[in-house]
Parts: C-alpha cells; structure tokens; sequence
C-alpha cells in the first residue's frame, strides 16, 4: 500500500482567509485568556508589519493597528478539516483524521484511475491551491512514516519499504513524533538521528524508556501496522458564516454566499451526490430585548445538481427576491436531501450555439428568478374541446401527446374571426361535440386551415351556423 500524507500547515488561518473579501488585508487570528491576547498565527502581509505569532495583541498594537483580527475557533478548524477530508474521498475511499491538519490518503488503488504518482499528486496540489488551502505532500509505504516525513519534507516519494529505511534514518530524532521527553532524553545520549537509535539494542531501549517508545518506532519502520479509523462522509451538509459588519444589502451577502455554496459543492463531489434542496439561513441583528427570528430562503431543485456556478446562480435569484426586514450578522446553509447524482446526458458533439443553455438549466434559473408559482409545464387533460385540453402541470418532464391527430400548440385567448377569401380549407370538417355534463357544451365543426403565408391554423364552425370560421390556434 502507499499512503499519501497532506500536512495543512496553516488550516485555521487559510480557512478564515478564504472566506474575506480581500485576502491581501493583513490578518492575525487571536486567542487566549481576557486579560492577555495573543497571536495565534498571522498572514504574509501581517508578518511584513513585523507581527509574529505568540506576540501579545497589545505589543502588536504599539507596533500597528493596519490589520484586522479574527478569534481563533478550534472547532471551526475541525469543520474545515472535515471539509477537506469530503474533498480528499474523491480520490480514496480510505482518508483518515487522525493526525490534526493532516489528511492520510491510501493513494496505491487510486493510480489506475487517477494515473501515475507525479500526475495524480500535481492534481491534488492544484485543488488544493484553487481551494485556498496550503499544503505538504509527501508518500511512503505506511501512514506513520508519510506523516512524519512531512515533518521535514515536500514533495518525496519513496514507494518501497528499503528505500524508506534509508530516508527515516536520515531524520532528527525531534522530528519523528516522540515526545517532548524522550526526544530530550535522546539528545542527551547522544542520539540525534533515528539510524542512531535503531542502532542500539531493543532489550536497552525496552529497560530505558516506556513500552510506547518502541511501539511507535516500529509502527514508524512498517514492523507494526496501525488501524486507522476511516472518514465516513455525513448524510447533510451544514455550514455557517460569521460577517465581518452587519449586512443591509443583498450585493453584500453574495461573496460569503458563494463561499458558501462553493464548499456545498466539494462536498457533494467526495460523496458522489446532488443536492435536491438546501435552505440559506439570515441571522439578523438582535433588537433590544428580543431575539431576531432568522430569515429561512429555501432553495428546491427539480432534479438533483452539484455543480457550483449553477447552485449559486438559483441561490442568488432565490437572495435577491427576499425582502431583508433587518441588518443579517451571519449567514448559514443546510442542506439535508442529498440524493444520489445522475449526469445529464449530453451528446458527443453538442450543435447547440454556445450562448444557449440546455432546457433544464433554464427552467432553474426561471423558477429562481421568477418564482416556483411563475413558471409550470403543460399535462393533457381528458377533455375534447381544445381549451379545456391543456392544463398547468409542475411535471417536470415533457408529456407526450395524447392524441395521434395533430392539435395546435398555440391556442389563441379567444377565437378570431376568419375572412373566407383569406384561407384555404386543407382537411375537415372533425366534429367535436362535448361538455354537456359541465356546462361548457360545445358542438363544432374544425377544419386545418392555411393562409396566403403559408401559416396553418384550427378554425371551427358551430353546427347550424353558416357564419364564417372562428380561428382558435396556431400550429408551430
């Protein structure tokens, strides 16, 4: 087996960067107690400022206040952990979390579909890059010893248990994942690499220090194996978004939206599945002595999707009919139905023009703009009279015809009259007679019709009546 160890060095830091506006703003994430604040890790531009982690807030403000602060949420960390692990399934059904910022990813049956090591790594790199998301990558034959080589390494491959002996020789004693102690203790001996370690006796090193010490070298050199509990991907995905400043305007809610729905879709990618609905919540400022209630802006598909420009486009029609009642604090999305995604099937060589879209996108993107109640389909109905044959469907797939005689698509609202000298009578008279149970009876006779255009249309004559032709539709 090869394992692949992704080491996210700054996983809190790039996962709040990624949701600001401009990531060049120098940023500090802040922690500790009331009385002393202390940087927990800053950006690039903060650190040209001269701000460095583990600096108190109140040092970096006598230097400068150019930079914003965001308070460092441990758990929000493990949601952007997860996230990615989400992401990493796409590519392994074997992604473990059990090292902190670290993705372990069984990579050895995946190269037949992804192709080669050098090509499927500078894949997962570029993702990575796209997502906002620094990284280390490193592969060897067992889990502990690709996350550890990380520790020193970018970019190594060793795909045989010989040639890792040699590199896992070669590495500080401090940086193979003992602890603070026995690495102290090392040292002291002498043993500064781990070929000096593995050099002395196991019964001495079994007298001298705790059985986990030699457990874990061995773990280490692949002379034990280590069970590795597997992510599972959840059934519903739910995220959330603190603003920076309270939100008035739709304009303003569409970047952490697309954030948002950007994440929706990785997700849906490494679980293999679409979205039916999802619902965006608006929390709102709280007024004085009340609680706000959230503003809920439901977003149902027809038919299962996960691609993310699509998502956001139905998301912002849904956003910009809302009426936002009062300044929104932070934005949440669920989504709970995630059923299983069927590709839509295109042809090999698609004639359509490039600005046109396919019928289903277009039906989305109408209901998200328009309104479910605006936009529906047409279903038969059993009736013989024409305008009592169609009626407002929300089947979503086209209905066949439920007559083998041709009957227009255009009915008119009413019927018109028609001059005889202006038409020609191609075929009829049809007889329909109908409607006595409700009211509406009808006794007329239908004749095809064309004008001097070429145009054809349905007209009638009621029986009895020797008045010229009513026309009551068009055909295509």
């Amino acid at each position: 087996m090869l394992w692949a160890c992704v080491l996210l060095p700054q996983l809190a830091l790039d996962g709040v960067m990624r949701r600001r506006a401009n990531p060049e703003e120098p940023l500090a994430l802040i922690s500790g107690s009331a009385q002393r604040r202390v940087l927990q890790t800053v950006n690039v531009a903060a650190r040209e400022l001269g701000l460095r982690p583990g600096q108190s807030l109140t040092a970096a403000h006598a230097m400068t206040r150019e930079f914003a602060t965001v308070e460092y949420d441990p758990d929000e960390t493990g949601r952007w952990h997860r996230l990615l692990a989400a992401w990493a399934y796409r590519f392994s059904s074997q992604v473990s979390l059990k090292y902190p910022r670290v993705l372990l990813m069984e990579v050895e049956s995946s190269l037949g579909l992804f192709g080669p090591w050098p090509v499927f790594e500078a894949r997962l790199r570029q993702e990575l890059t796209a997502l906002g998301f620094s990284h280390r990558i490193v592969v060897a034959p067992n889990p502990v010893a690709a996350r550890m080589l990380a520790n020193a390494h970018d970019g190594l491959a060793v795909t045989c248990n010989d040639s890792l002996q040699q590199v896992l020789e070669q590495m500080p004693v401090n940086r193979i994942g003992l602890s603070q102690d026995v690495s102290t203790a090392f040292g002291r001996m002498g043993l500064h690499r781990l070929r000096q370690v593995s050099a002395l006796p196991r019964d001495t090193l079994a007298r001298r220090f705790a059985p986990q010490v030699l457990q874990h070298l061995d773990t280490l050199l692949g002379r034990r194996p280590m069970p590795l509990e597997c992510y599972v991907p959840p059934d519903h995905f739910d995220t959330r978004i603190e603003l920076n400043f309270d939100v008035e305007s739709h304009q303003a809610l569409l970047f952490p939206l697309k954030r948002m729905i950007a994440d929706l879709a990785l997700f849906l990618g490494g679980r293999d599945s679409g979205v039916q609905r999802f619902i965006i919540h608006l929390e709102h400022v709280p007024s004085v002595g009340s609680v706000a209630p959230d503003t809920l802006i439901p977003v149902g598909l027809l038919s299962a999707e996960r691609e993310a420009d699509r998502l956001f486009e139905l998301a912002r029609g849904r956003l910009e009919q809302v009426v936002v009642p009062s300044p929104v604090r932070a934005l949440r999305l669920q989504a709970k139905d995630l059923p299983a995604f069927v590709p839509s099937h295109r042809e090999l060589f698609d004639d359509r023009p490039q600005q046109n879209m396919p019928w289903e996108q277009l039906r989305e993107r109408l209901r998200a703009r328009l309104g479910d109640e605006a936009v529906s389909g047409l279903g038969f109905h059993a009736d013989h009279r024409p305008e009592c044959a169609w009626l407002p469907t929300s089947v979503s797939k086209p209905v066949m015809a439920a007559h083998k005689v041709s009957r227009p698509g255009w009915l008119l609202r009413e019927p018109e009259h028609l001059s005889d000298s202006s038409v020609r009578v191609l075929a009829g008279p049809e007889r329909i007679e109908s409607g006595w149970w409700d009211g509406g009876d009808v006794r007329r006779d239908y004749f095809l019709v064309e004008t001097r255009t070429g145009q054809r249309g349905w007209a009638y004559r009621k029986v009895g009546d020797d008045s010229g032709l009513l026309l009551q539709g068009w055909f295509a």
